[in-house]
């Protein structure tokens, strides 16, 4: 009994020290945003606003890009409104010249990217049948080349300062896929890959990537989603599951979460417990997801209604997604630059 007494101090005490020396060389580690150049992509609007006004906050200088110029001129007038120094670049980052050009911009502006957040994405939802291959090859463009193409054109300078953050925005849809949702979930699963693959690679460069995979979240964005088939059943069911606090993570929230742990150079953080839950089970049970997940699709819109067609949020409203249900999920599209 004695000695099995000593083996249990023992390993306690190796697991204490353990978690010390962790905790310590993640305080050495811990990065700071003050008078760090941050480049977001995507940051007009939504998540992406949102952690540019915290990152404002803490000092840090921005780099906003987005294809909307006028979405793109409001986030830069409300953050120079506070305080902030903002560059705000128009540019589709899926093109690899314009990356390379908004890049430029940037150095010319502040000298270097300390820091690159790719945070920009679109969502297409609907069933497989009314899924074209471009909605397919749309989504790997935004979730997977565009990343791609920033984290090339920022790797250089970053090497040569050994030093640097890259923050990749994926989804627990880049962890379990989703039924209506596969051009998304396909993509950003590969986002996932990616980034796990660069966090390896370019550690011993003195460069951490954070993968983040968020659950629902209460930006706004459904407002700006595109629905197809039966577009207004579709935009339901999915804003129903986007407004409701037990389903989903408000934006502020998941901002200071994924800041938080770009900071302490974290390889991935799963925002919102229903996300880390389901992350958990699928992979202990995977083959039980996939089918609980094959149920859940029994109960979601058929195809038909405009069938291959697109409207985004704003044209597919219902009575349901107009009444109180959804209130968070509006209030939200007025705050994050998503309404107008």
């Amino acid at each position: 009994m004695e000695t099995r007494n000593r083996g249990a101090i023992a390993l306690a005490a190796v697991a204490a020290a353990l978690a010390a020396g962790r905790a310590y060389y993640r305080h050495r580690r811990e990065y700071r945003f003050t008078g760090k150049t941050v480049l977001i992509t995507g940051g007009s609007r939504g998540l992406g606003l949102v952690m540019a006004r915290e990152l404002a906050s803490a000092g840090a200088k921005l780099v906003l890009c987005a294809r909307d110029r006028e979405e793109l001129e409001r986030a830069e007038a409300e953050l120079r409104g506070r305080g902030a120094d903002v560059l705000a670049v128009p540019a589709d980052v899926t093109d690899r010249a314009q990356v390379e050009e908004l890049v430029r911009q940037a150095r010319s502006r502040f000298g270097s990217v300390d820091v690159l957040i790719n945070n920009a994405g679109r969502i297409q939802v609907g069933p497989l049948e009314v899924q074209t291959i471009e909605d397919f090859e749309e989504a790997i463009a935004i979730h997977f080349w565009a990343p791609l193409y920033t984290t090339l054109a920022v790797l250089p300078e970053m090497r040569e300062r050994g030093e640097g953050r890259i923050v990749n925005i994926a989804s627990i849809g880049g962890k379990v896929a989703v039924p209506h949702l596969l051009p998304y979930c396909a993509s950003k699963f590969a986002l996932v890959g990616l980034s796990e693959g660069l966090r390896a690679e370019l550690a011993k460069a003195g460069i951490v990537v954070t993968t983040v995979c968020p659950g629902l979240m209460r930006t706004g964005s459904p407002l700006k989603a595109e629905f197809k088939g039966q577009h207004e059943a579709e935009y339901t069911w999915f804003t129903l599951g986007d407004s409701l606090p037990g389903s989903s993570i408000s934006a502020e929230r998941a901002a200071r979460q994924i800041l938080a742990a770009a900071r302490r150079g974290d390889a991935e953080i799963i925002l919102s417990l229903p996300a880390q839950v389901i992350a958990r089970f699928h992979g202990l049970f995977p083959g039980v997801t996939t089918d609980l997940l094959a149920a859940v699709n029994q109960a979601l819109p058929e195809a038909g209604g405009i069938g291959t067609e697109r409207r985004p949020g704003t044209e597919s409203e219902t009575p349901i997604t107009r009444s109180w249900l959804t209130a968070l999920t509006r209030r939200a599209a007025r705050a994050n630059n998503e309404a107008a």
